[in-house]
């Protein structure tokens, strides 16, 4: 059950992979219907709170207020879950981090794992580090199963199997657990999925999770699920191993509240979650006879310190702003070659990989504000987008195409003269490529048409704005000429 994981080293630049995904027209339908399920269900929700902008203004002061004293917080978590019998490790990257749960499963004796949904362990490509030393791995969230058996990549944070319909995932299903004659009914398949899994919740002796958030007052670790298959898994294995990014740590119990409120509204559309699990430490009798903690940092520190960057840790990986985002919409979340698709996926992959991979992920927006606008903790996307485009730039120096032909408009700016000597030769140029007449042509499988007077295609790089729209052609009066004929100058 291993798949080639989603790795934003090796990734083709977002353009290119996107592109091809536009192609797939059943991914869309699948992806927009989705999408739309859960905005719809969201928004009724929210306007029911009147408190709504308040919640979210609570929300964003407790993440910056821990992300701005972490080292303080992770030292009292520490102190506070090793009293109540747990044991801390720190991994400073993804291969630590698989050294560290790989050691742990074999010491428990174990051969086989069941995991909670986790964004951490696909980030660090968990699973097939286990695999590579002989441990399997059973996913028990239920999108995250059919993500599993159909050796495919997730491409939503909450719902993972979201650009998968109710046909794809019969066959699947039918295939791996041999079941010829399964139905096609949502209870048909839940109901195969409850078959498969109920013998590894009661056989498999050591469980993998993340976690949603860490309370540093109590040293106790939350978790929240929809399903079910968590609790479980918290409750019935003998050994319990959670990875969890360092910035999920919230200073008290009392901080819960706002996010309770906000995380299930924003993700699945939900007052709240049916399941949340909360523990701190080993108790006889009840639960894992050893709990471990491996706190990841992964890049987090260098993220932390930029101070516009920052804010993209606040994130509770609710999903809303994938939900919202139109590029996203389009494309599905497999475009962001990362575990971490849409608007979020687009600052926090290229930071994480120090901004040394993944430079076309701030590209992949059209700045709308729309996640900003349904961001639970106001995290403002848009603002760090630009950012990290300002980072591109630089790192890419004065040589990169853009920079370069900035710097060339920047220079016909700057002078009245150059300026009107460019707009003479514009028109010039364009001349071949101005339509007379309506003219159909083809993108991403529909015929569109350029209108007289407009450009529908230009020449090398500019034709990526020619590829998805037309371009009017310049006017053959531009206003200063036209005030300085009436003797307005």
């Amino acid at each position: 059950m291993s798949r080639v994981p989603l790795d934003p080293r090796t990734a083709p630049a977002f353009q290119t992979a996107a592109k091809m995904l536009l192609g797939d027209a059943q991914l869309r339908k699948n992806v927009r219907h989705a999408t739309d399920v859960i905005q719809n269900k969201r928004r009724k929700l929210v306007e029911e709170k009147h408190d709504w902008q308040l919640l979210r203004e609570s929300a964003r002061q407790i993440r910056a207020h821990a992300l701005q004293h972490l080292d303080v917080y992770l030292d009292e978590f520490e102190r506070n879950f090793t009293r109540a019998g747990g044991v801390v490790h720190w991994a400073r990257d993804a291969a630590e981090a698989q050294r560290i749960v790989v050691a742990l499963v074999k010491e428990s004796g174990s051969s086989e794992v069941i995991k909670i949904k986790s964004m951490t362990t696909e980030e660090v490509q968990l699973n097939n580090a286990l695999e590579a030393a002989g441990i399997r791995a059973y996913e028990t969230d239920l999108a995250e199963l059919i993500i599993q058996l159909g050796e495919d990549q997730p491409s939503h944070i909450v719902v993972p199997a979201l650009h998968k319909n109710r046909a794809q995932i019969r066959e699947i299903f039918r295939r791996t657990m041999n079941l010829p004659d399964l139905g096609d009914k949502p209870a048909d398949l839940a109901d195969a999925a409850r078959r498969f899994l109920r013998e590894k919740f009661l056989r498999v002796k050591t469980a993998v999770s993340g976690a949603n958030f860490l309370i540093a007052e109590t040293g106790g670790i939350c978790i929240v699920e929809s399903e079910g298959n968590g609790r479980m898994c918290l409750t019935l294995p003998e050994t319990l191993i959670s990875v969890v990014g360092i910035e999920k740590v919230i200073p008290r119990w009392q901080d819960l509240e706002p996010l309770i409120q906000l995380l299930p509204r924003s993700a699945t559309g939900e007052r709240m979650n049916p399941y949340n699990s909360l523990w701190s430490g080993v108790h006889p009798g009840d639960g894992p006879r050893a709990m471990h903690v491996v706190l990841l940092d992964n890049g987090r520190t260098n993220v932390l310190a930029d101070s516009e960057g920052r804010q993209t840790l606040q994130c509770i990986r609710c999903a809303a702003c994938q939900n919202a985002c139109p590029v996203y919409r389009q494309t599905g979340g497999h475009a962001y070659g990362s575990v971490y698709a849409g608007p979020i996926g687009a600052i926090l992959t290229p930071q994480l990989m120090h901004m040394e991979h993944s430079q076309t992920l701030p590209y992949a927006s059209s700045l709308c504000g729309a996640c900003y606008e349904v961001c639970p903790v106001k995290i403002n996307i848009p603002e760090v987008l630009i950012h990290l485009r300002n980072k591109v730039v630089e790192q890419n120096g004065w040589y990169a195409p853009e920079s370069l032909a900035m710097k060339a408009v920047a220079a016909v700016f700057r002078s009245e003269r150059r300026f009107r000597a460019a707009q003479r030769l514009g028109r010039i140029a364009e001349l071949p490529l101005v339509k007379s007449e309506k003219r159909s042509f083809s993108i991403v499988g529909q015929k569109q048409a350029t209108k007289p007077g407009w450009i529908g295609w230009l020449p090398g790089l500019l034709g990526g704005w020619t590829d998805t729209r037309d371009l009017q052609a310049m006017p053959k009066e531009t206003f200063r000429d036209w005030w300085e004929k009436r003797g307005k100058a």
